[in-house]
């Protein structure tokens, strides 16, 4: 999970209403059980002592829910008075979950929202390519490419003299053109689009050539879809089945890789190596001491969070600085803190993840993990 989304919450100083609620209607007395749901959680932030202006923010966006379209269930943080973040689910909640709390409870999104990659979809014919993005189930338009329009196209007849070897070569060279005009487009849109995966759709012969020209640094990245068309009104519905694979691959594959790292680089259990004689390519943390270290010394590359980590709920002593983050009070106060306040180990890290834009990746029940449910795979060592 890319954390940039959360740092709008990390800007504002506390404490936070943090909500978790299901929002799905599918029975007939669906809008009855949704008022219950929403009752229960304005009880839980009263009773864990938010403020009344608070608490009516959180409730007043809750009561604009829609009835129609609605995912399985939303994330709201508030403070202040005020809704800040308003997040839809892939997931619904396990049961309605309302804290109030110096850092926003943000830990439980990880296995919530979803962990689909950001692809980038190209659907391409012999005159260019419609560029979309695609986050979960959002999916945005990013333009095109256009390649020499006509030229080229169709299968018209021609005779069969000393001409066709010319036609023929003008209309692999315009194929060519287009491709490289496409693949240019790709290379362009990249970095900006913030994409972890590439699917190529459309005519066969087309999207090859596009494929094969690809720099290695994406086409490390990228899939080849067999559904799909430019074509205005094409269903999309293999095409969907098709990205849904190759994104569950991606994350299967990343999962495996980055745990395969931080398996070889961990050290001891609760340490990290400090030796640069002893590193390694797969340097990792392990244990809230260990983790907290390279998280205030911004080594962190990927943060791994297993569901319910004992961790997790660990105490921890921070200060307003995003990386102000101890395992000791006494430590805190060291590093400048006058005030140190405690939160939960997972918030901490996962605030301080945000900020150095680090990756977190959710270790699903029953893979071999960090102990604890908390580790890293570093950046870098000392």
């Amino acid at each position: 999970m890319e954390l940039g989304f959360l740092k709008p919450l990390f800007a504002r100083p506390g404490p936070w209403a943090s909500v978790y609620i299901e929002t799905t209607r599918a029975t007939e007395d669906g809008a009855k059980v949704q008022e219950l749901r929403e009752r229960a959680i304005a009880g839980q932030l009263i009773d864990a002592g938010a403020d009344a202006y608070t608490t009516r923010a959180v409730m007043d966006r809750l009561a604009n829910e829609p009835v129609s379209g609605t995912p399985p269930g939303r994330a709201v943080f508030a403070t202040g008075a005020e809704v800040v973040l308003d997040l839809p689910l892939a997931v619904p909640p396990p049961a309605g979950q309302a804290t109030w709390s110096v850092l926003p409870r943000v830990a439980p999104l990880a296995g919530l929202r979803g962990d689909a990659p950001t692809c980038l979809v190209a659907y391409i014919d012999r005159t260019g390519a419609d560029l979309e993005l695609r986050e979960g189930t959002r999916r945005a338009a990013l333009g095109q490419a256009n390649g020499k329009e006509g030229q080229g196209r169709g299968h018209r007849s021609i005779p069969a003299d000393r001409h066709e070897w010319h036609y023929r070569n003008k209309v692999e060279n315009t194929r060519n053109e287009t491709a490289d005009i496409i693949v240019d487009e790709l290379v362009r849109q990249w970095p900006e689009s913030g994409a972890e995966l590439l699917i190529l759709t459309g005519d066969p012969r087309e999207r090859r050539a596009v494929h094969h020209r690809l720099p290695e640094r994406i086409l490390a990245v990228t899939v080849e879809a067999e559904s799909g068309s430019r074509s205005a009104g094409a269903s999309t519905a293999g095409l969907d089945r098709e990205i849904a694979q190759a994104c569950e691959r991606f994350g299967q594959e990343r999962l495996h890789r980055t745990l395969e790292r931080f398996h070889i680089g961990r050290g001891k259990p609760g340490q990290h190596r400090e030796s640069s004689v002893d590193t390694g390519p797969g340097d990792a943390a392990e244990g809230v001491p260990a983790v907290v270290d390279a998280a205030r010394k911004h080594q962190v590359a990927t943060l791994l969070l297993a569901p319910d980590a004992s961790d997790g709920g660990r105490q921890v002593w921070i200060g307003p600085g995003v990386d102000e983050v101890a395992v000791q009070r006494g430590e805190a106060r060291a590093m400048g803190v006058p005030r140190p306040e405690q939160a939960r180990a997972d918030d901490a890290l996962l605030r301080a993840a945000a900020a150095a834009d680090c990756d977190v990746l959710l270790v699903p029940e029953g893979m071999r993990g960090p102990a604890g449910g908390l580790g890293a795979v570093l950046r870098w060592t000392l």
